[in-house]
């Protein structure tokens, strides 16, 4: 009779085979059948649907797509390849939800494929409604936390925001219009000189921390805060600038206490209602502090005034409202900070 081992013994054998003993490695994947398009994705200021020189804003992270096939641009060139494209006249487009906010695709451009791979990668364009404000150009307006009091560095969130935009999108200013001690209701008289003087694409706009120092604040959250940034964001549409509103950041629990931070987090709910109202974007500092994890007491150089971290962490959500359209970044931190009390 057969041994019942023999045909395992010989599927061993079998795999063993080939020299080496290493187990075969499937082939390399290949591309689909057809030819490859580049292009580069740009924010097309004139509008005029051509990438000219003096165009130099990129938008990366979003897809595009021709006959049925779809690419992801590159960060900070925006340049995009798409694969399997069959030959004729096609259609480049820009995939409208992939898009930054504030952001619209342009005129589809019209491609001969196989390109002429001699000539540059054409561009594939977006648009803006900014009126003649300055293309790349964002103002940051606030309070001394916009100044950035505190920071090291002195460069608060503005300076650290510029720096990421530039590296993503390869184009940007960041204008401090920071003022110190200045609330909500002071905001709206700042406003419209500020814009003016300015006439920024994008206006991020952070107020509310030192409306807590008026006492009949603290008694009827939001108070006049809500009322007071519906003015100032009605003004920055006014003049075609594109808003990003945030939340009140929080306050050091260790030193300004709880009851402050209760009265933030009930504030914001009207400054994120505020937001859907307006149909402007919200970037919620509060969450993105809360996501943190841990003591939130660390980002912190005094009892509202935060150090080189902190910025960090307001310059980082700000770059994620702006660039990929999230309100507050996602953390891989373990376990989110109540911050609405003392660390124990």
């Amino acid at each position: 009779m057969r041994s019942r081992t023999a045909l395992p013994l010989l599927v061993i054998a079998a795999v063993g085979c080939g020299g080496g003993g290493s187990p075969m490695q499937p082939p390399p994947p290949t591309d689909p059948p057809g030819e490859t398009v580049t292009a580069v994705v740009f924010y097309d200021e004139n509008g005029n649907g051509q990438l000219d020189p003096s165009e130099q804003g990129r938008v990366p992270d979003v897809e595009v797509t021709i006959a049925g096939r779809t690419a992801r641009a590159e960060k900070l060139t925006g340049r995009v390849t798409v694969r399997g494209v069959p030959a004729g006249s096609q259609t480049l487009t820009v995939l409208p939800g992939t898009l930054p906010p504030y952001y619209t695709p342009g005129v589809g451009r019209s491609l001969t494929v196989p390109q002429d791979m001699t000539q540059p990668a054409p561009g594939v364009g977006t648009r803006l409604d900014i009126g003649d404000n300055h293309p790349s150009v964002y103002m940051a307006f606030g309070d001394s936390i916009t100044r950035g009091e505190g920071d090291p560095a002195g460069i608060g969130y503005p300076g650290r925001l510029e720096q990421k935009l530039r590296a993503h999108f390869g184009d940007g200013t960041v204008v401090n219009r920071g003022a110190d001690g200045t609330n909500s209701g002071e905001a709206v008289e700042r406003i419209l000189r500020n814009l003016r003087g300015s006439s920024p694409a994008f206006t991020l706009v952070l107020y509310g921390t030192n409306d807590w120092n008026e006492v009949p604040c603290q008694d009827a959250p939001p108070c006049e805060v809500v009322n007071n940034l519906r003015r100032v964001v009605d003004e920055v549409k006014s003049t075609r600038s594109l808003p990003f509103l945030a939340t009140i950041a929080p306050v050091n629990p260790v030193l300004a206490g709880s009851s402050r931070n209760d009265w933030v987090s009930a504030t914001n709910d009207r400054i994120k209602d505020l937001g859907r109202e307006e149909g402007v974007f919200v970037v919620d500092l509060f969450e993105a502090f809360r996501r943190q994890g841990g003591d939130v007491s660390r980002f912190f150089s005094d009892h509202v005034h935060f150090n080189a971290a902190g910025y960090e962490v307001i310059a980082e959500a700000f770059f994620q409202g702006i660039a990929f359209g999230r309100s507050a970044p996602t953390s891989s931190a373990h376990g989110l900070a109540p911050l609405l009390h003392r660390p124990s």
